[in-house]
């Protein structure tokens, strides 16, 4: 067979597996016997191996898995994947629906969705063709799974349409994908997953997409990201051309004209929940209209046109077993319930936060009560109630202790506190949860070093302060449990790569009290480097915005502190950047730009700068950018094919520019 027929061939395989894998993955409705798809596959795999440069790749034998990837690549996003607000009762959703009333008036519908348990990912497509995928990590910020992605056999990897086009979604485990992976773990003396959702993230953070493959994923879409530039007026309208397009979306969605109708539909879902093939935590509800939408606006954190109903927590009873102690960074001793296992909300539960003494006593809990618990939130397990009458009079009544179970110091409960606190600085389990606390995420985010590597370092009296951390050398390494030459190289890399992270970044994860991700950033910004900001007194902290009195008392006492002032020479030998790198906030009256002090929205598809290249350019030369039109806009920036911001800046009489004129006044 020469080149011309095998190409011939393969496009008829790839055209007819993508259409068998499209009628059962995302259909449910599959037209070909198992074995009939897996012979055209092998044959199909056979001529792309002996005519390799005939590969796409949208090809059905793309899904298989990668190569192993070193580390995941950071993505930012083109437009924040923000998270929804909270209703609990029917009381809150006649609230959000009295808001809505208010704002656009009563002529509204709302999109019904069920609230999948997975994990929130984008997806970008170039011509139709998918070329990334990500997490939503920080909202703003995600990591490229891309490889991971494509084994998920119901995400197209060629669009029906040739759609330039962002969607996001909802990857999950299905709930026989989940007991066989668990099954397999409890086979080979793995600790299974405690719910599909924690499988599900799990497996798309696999460096090896092969591993990701075998998990079973699934997905459904509930969103495109450039919604309004596509042409469409409403929501559901957009959930119908990501059916159209060859996306699953959950076709258990309802377009409601009521309030009264939503209720109903919430009802209808509270008993039904347990009878689908995955899980749910709630339901979504969505205004329909998008210039209703854009009216709302939104908070920095959520739409105002949308908010997402939580199920009740489901209740079970079990025994506490006993209570254990344990002592955080910051010195705080919690309590917890140790429960004979018992099956809550999708995961088996053995423990659960007694947070406090006062809460012990409050609830009168004692050791072999059965007790009422439940998930808050149907995640974080909690004690409701004790059944007092079940007592059989062998119960233990608990009592804190009067020293640290950690360093035996004695413990003191600090004015205006109801936590009991360990005050030590050398208490051994508030530096091992410090540096837990160091390397995490939003900190200095050194992907490897977990929980249980950093337990096994200190265990082994390898780290005994962050610094430490610099000083790890690839035999400490490859000596811990479970540790081989990959992963050490990988860590090894990672550690190196967190020393050039900004200040801000450092600052939170030293762990000073009261200072969180937010005040690290402004406290950076302020005083750009290490030692002036250690160098500050308490007036020229509060002097900064947002910081206040306690927060000031608490840097200056960090600061004085010897070990500390140790600690930061540590750091500099090892080449940690102490230095903030990022741009400077500066006062909008002191800024001499035409943007300065100006509310501008961007429309529509930009060719010479992403959104989020133009929103940085803009923002550091003092404008607000918006996400929607209002009457406070004082000037548009239309793209190709902008959509129905352009059409309302035009009602309101508001300024319109072309990229090109944006691009001009920006390098005036």
């Amino acid at each position: 067979m020469d080149v011309q027929q095998a190409a011939g061939k393969i496009t008829e395989l790839q055209t007819l597996l993508n259409q068998y894998g499209y009628e059962y993955y995302v259909l449910d409705q599959p037209s070909v016997s198992d074995a009939e798809y897996d012979q055209l596959l092998r044959e199909l795999i056979e001529y792309e191996d002996q005519f390799p440069e005939l590969r796409t790749p949208d090809s059905p034998t793309q899904r298989v898995g990668g190569a192993v990837l070193e580390m995941f690549e950071k993505v930012e996003h083109t437009s924040p994947m923000l998270s929804l607000g909270n209703a609990f009762n029917e009381q809150d959703l006649r609230d959000f629906d009295r808001r809505v009333r208010q704002a656009v008036g009563d002529s509204i519908s709302y999109v019904c969705e069920l609230k999948i348990d997975g994990l929130a990912i984008t997806l970008q497509y170039e011509n139709g063709y998918f070329k990334l995928g990500a997490t939503r990590g920080d909202g703003t910020i995600g990591e490229d799974i891309t490889e991971n992605l494509k084994t998920i056999k119901s995400i197209p990897l060629k669009l029906k349409e040739p759609y330039t086009i962002e969607v996001r979604g909802e990857a999950f485990m299905p709930k026989k994908s989940f007991e066989a992976l668990n099954k397999v773990k409890e086979e080979q003396n793995e600790e299974p997953f405690a719910n599909p959702r924690n499988a599900a993230a799990g497996s798309l953070r696999q460096l090896d997409p092969k591993l990701a493959a075998k998990r079973k994923l699934d997905i459904f879409l509930y969103a495109i990201a450039n919604l309004e530039d596509i042409g469409v007026e409403s929501h559901s309208e957009g959930l119908d051309l990501l059916d159209r397009l060859g996306f699953k979306t959950n076709q258990e969605r309802k377009t409601c004209a009521s309030i009264e109708e939503v209720l109903e539909y919430v009802e209808s879902w509270v008993e039904r929940r347990p009878n689908l093939a995955y899980d749910i935590d709630g339901i979504v509800i969505k205004v329909n209209s998008l210039q209703q939408q854009e009216e709302l606006g939104r908070t920095a954190k959520s739409p105002r046109w949308s908010i997402a109903y939580k199920f009740p927590a489901e209740e079970v009873i079990t025994t506490l077993l006993n209570i254990e102690l344990s002592v955080g960074r910051t010195g705080v001793v919690t309590p917890t319930a140790l429960l004979e296992p018992v099956r809550v909300a999708g995961s088996t539960v053995q423990r659960a936060s007694l947070h406090n003494e006062d809460l012990i006593r409050e609830k009168d809990i004692k050791i072999g009560d059965q007790v009422i618990i439940k998930k808050a939130g149907d995640i974080i397990p909690e004690v409701v109630n004790v059944l007092v009458d079940r007592r059989t009079g062998e119960e233990i009544e608990f009592n804190m202790p009067t020293h640290c179970p950690e360093c035996e110091s004695e413990l003191v409960r600090l004015e205006e506190e109801v936590a009991l606190r360990c005050i030590n600085p050398k208490c051994p389990a508030q530096i091992r949860e410090g540096l837990i606390h160091f390397v995490s995420r939003n900190a200095m985010n050194i992907d490897g070093l977990g929980e249980k590597v950093i337990s096994q370092l200190f265990s082994e009296g390898l780290i005994f302060d962050v610094a430490d951390l610099y000083k790890l050398t690839y035999d400490q390494l490859l000596g811990l449990e479970r540790m081989g030459e990959k992963s050490v190289n990988n860590l090894i890399a990672a550690i190196e790569a967190s020393k050039s992270n900004s200040l801000e970044k450092l600052l939170f994860g030293l762990g000073i009290r009261h200072v969180g991700a937010k005040a690290a950033k402004t406290l950076a910004q302020e005083f750009i480097t290490i030692d002036a900001l250690s160098s500050a007194n308490h007036e020229d902290l509060t002097a900064v915005n947002e910081i206040g009195d306690k927060m000031a008392d608490s840097i200056v006492a960090y600061f004085d502190l010897e070990e500390v002032q140790a600690l930061m020479i540590e750091l500099l030998k090892a080449g940690v950047n102490l230095e903030y790198k990022g741009a400077r906030p500066v006062a909008v009256d002191q800024i001499d730009s035409f943007f300065a002090g100006k509310t501008i929205v961007l429309t529509g598809k930009l060719h010479q700068l992403t959104r989020s290249e133009a929103q940085g350019k803009l923002e550091a030369l003092g404008a607000n950018v918006a996400g929607s039109v209002s009457k406070k806009t004082d000037l548009v920036v239309a793209g190709e094919a902008a959509g129905s911001k352009l059409t309302k800046a035009d009602s309101l009489g508001i300024e319109v520019w072309s990229e090109e004129k944006l691009i001009a006044e920006l390098t005036k």
